[in-house]
């Protein structure tokens, strides 16, 4: 195949991504990013392909490289060249998860698409479940993660984001996910840059659901989900789909001028009472006061810089990703 760059336009199903040849009406897709996973590419290949397999309906698998720096690509690349079924999206570098998700979704031909993560947690043996249950007339199955193996800080962040999100499901974080063709459709209309493709999902769909599912401890390599990253996504996850932040800044500096006016008042009267003795104390009062405001205000503006930042980088209409090279399928 020759090599060929292309970038995605924010419209999903756009010139950054293959377009599909036609959705299958029965098919299922398996969407996988994949960023340094070379140890668990095989198996997780076998199961995910044995899974499909138990479905007995058409499937292909759709892996998305976001940049990997290991022999993944390597190996991704072997597998789609045995198999008709199986194509690798190639990023010229990495993007991030949700980026590799979406150009995973807008390749993808299949009635239901699948989304699980590449480092076996989720186990694929799962798939079929989700499967039957979009078969019930489900827009979007979500999952819930059933003694969730990961350490405190992400489980703790997770709690965080489904807080943020509401909108009825209980477990957001979880990838194995399963979506109805039009909604992956309307979700690959979507034009910002920041998103939370599960938001987005729930945003379009009529009938979702939720199903508990087995989580296994990480074997092999390390998570690319750090700290940062969490902490991005609470950022896109807050300046995306609220503006809750805005009106607590509101109502927290109505009440703080309430609240330093009857002070003001209050430290007077006493002067008045008390003589100009009580007063130098009302002076170190205001000093601490005057401090946790100004706090306050630096807290505000690094919300209202957040919420500027993903603004002025929606206007620059840059791509989401560029794809570098497809594998397992003809060049146009």
């Amino acid at each position: 195949m020759e090599m060929r760059t292309t970038s995605s336009p924010r419209p999903g199903g756009s010139p950054g991504a293959p377009a599909p040849s036609g959705s299958d009406a029965r098919g299922v897709s398996a969407v996988i990013p994949v960023f340094n996973e070379e140890p668990n590419l095989r198996e997780l290949h076998a199961r995910v392909t044995k899974a499909l397999e138990s479905t007995a309906r058409p499937w292909e698998i759709v892996y998305v490289d976001d940049g990997s720096r290991d022999r993944s690509l390597e190996i991704l690349a072997e597998l789609a060249g045995g198999d008709a079924r199986v194509r690798v999206i190639e990023f010229n570098r990495n993007y991030g998860q949700h980026a590799a998700v979406f150009a995973g979704l807008a390749a993808s031909r299949g009635e239901i698409v699948v989304t699980l993560d590449a480092d076996l947690q989720n186990p694929p043996e799962e798939i079929p479940r989700l499967v039957a249950k979009m078969d019930e007339g489900f827009d979007v199955v979500g999952t819930i993660r059933k003694k969730r193996r990961d350490p405190l800080f992400r489980r703790l962040a997770s709690r965080a984001v489904n807080r943020i999100t509401g909108g009825g499901m209980s477990d957001y974080g979880c990838m194995l996910r399963a979506y109805s063709r039009n909604v992956v459709d309307q979700i690959g209309q979507c034009r910002e840059l920041s998103s939370f493709i599960p938001v987005l999902a729930n945003m379009y769909a009529k009938k979702v659901v939720e199903i508990e599912v087995d989580h296994a401890e990480r074997a092999r390599g390390n998570s690319k989900y750090g700290l940062r990253q969490l902490v991005n996504l609470q950022f896109d996850l807050v300046t995306g789909f609220s503006v809750l932040p805005l009106k607590v800044m509101t109502w927290f500096g109505a009440i703080v001028a309430l609240s330093s006016f009857a002070l003001g008042a209050y430290i007077l009267f006493e002067r008045l009472v008390r003589g100009p003795e009580w007063a130098q104390w009302g002076v170190f009062t205001l000093f601490a006061i005057l401090f946790l405001i100004v706090g306050f205000l630096f807290i505000a503006l690094g919300i209202l810089g957040e919420y500027i930042g993903r603004i002025y980088g929606e206007v620059r209409q840059r791509p989401r990703y560029v794809i570098r090279k497809i594998h397992g399928e003809k060049a146009p």
